[in-house]
């Protein structure tokens, strides 16, 4: 199994980003995201910035993936999506159904993005036929599911024409909406934000009545309260997925890298995981539940 990076969700200062880059390509990612996915008012890095970037960071031992937006609103976005489309060397993750129109035109291969709903074989093969090099199973599904869907993917003659990658640690992306919930919070209108997620480089903390942290504010995505964990599931992968992916939040998500690879290789440590952390998606329960047992 490799280990992937995923992109950035949260908006950092260029100069963190840069840093924490430089920092990634020395990490023991396999794979790094590189893109916007979020929002396009988020212009520390602009399409041209990142192309860049993933050219600076290519020719060191990474696959290099540009990562396309999951909510398209304005023809400016449009815009910077044939931009990502047309780079002419990197391979994109698409994350909404025109981003793969426009790489399946171009015979450019791709990555389908954890927000795509894609849910069996059938669709698996449908995005094959349009160049469909990788999977990133939708946060909400579980191991049973996945185990159906690659099963009717071999019947079908399609289970060797991509790889499979599962989103294993962060905070899960559970959706999307055109309103702004972050500056929502400050009481601020969307289209005058003052960019005041960039105030959250780990999103804003949503609590119920109780006090439960259910959710975390992301600007236009909502993601969960608790940070999911499936680092003492890696040996249920196995034969399953190809790519497991941590998504950044800070540099500390480099070392969790490490520990998904001792884990790869066969360290089978258990981790005790605290209770703001979940795993319950891929055992088919709650998704904010822990499963302990293995």
């Amino acid at each position: 199994m490799k280990l992937s990076l995923g992109p950035l969700l949260y908006y950092w200062p260029k100069q963190t980003t840069e840093a924490f880059y430089q920092a990634a390509i020395k990490s023991d990612a396999d794979v790094i995201y590189l893109g916007e996915t979020v929002c396009s008012k988020r212009r520390e890095f602009k399409a041209r910035d990142w192309i860049n970037l993933a050219k600076e960071l290519n020719n060191q031992g990474k696959e290099i993936v540009l990562s396309s937006m999951a909510l398209l609103e304005a023809p400016s976005e449009i815009k910077v999506l044939k931009q990502l489309c047309e780079n002419g060397e990197f391979s994109v993750e698409a994350n909404d159904l025109g981003a793969i129109q426009l790489l399946s035109e171009r015979k450019v291969p791709f990555v389908c993005g954890p927000a795509i709903n894609c849910y069996n074989a059938h669709v698996l093969k449908l995005f094959v036929n349009q160049g469909m090099q990788r999977w990133v199973m939708p946060v909400e599904l579980s191991r049973d599911w996945l185990q159906s869907a690659l099963d009717d993917a071999q019947k079908m003659g399609i289970r060797d024409q991509f790889e499979v990658e599962v989103f294993a640690h962060g905070h899960l992306p559970l959706a999307y909406s055109a309103r702004c919930f972050t500056a929502r919070s400050e009481n601020k209108a969307k289209d005058d934000c003052e960019l005041c997620c960039i105030k959250y480089p780990e999103g804003r903390t949503s609590h119920t009545q109780e006090g439960q942290q259910v959710f975390v504010l992301n600007g236009i995505q909502t993601q969960s309260g608790y940070c999911y964990n499936l680092l003492n599931d890696v040996e249920s992968m196995h034969d399953l997925v190809n790519v497991i992916r941590v998504s950044p939040n800070s540099m500390e998500s480099l070392a969790i890298l490490s520990q998904f690879k001792q884990q790869i290789l066969g360290a089978q440590q258990q981790f005790k995981l605290d209770d703001l952390q979940c795993n319950g998606y891929w055992h088919q329960i709650a998704g904010l539940s822990l499963q302990t047992s293995l």
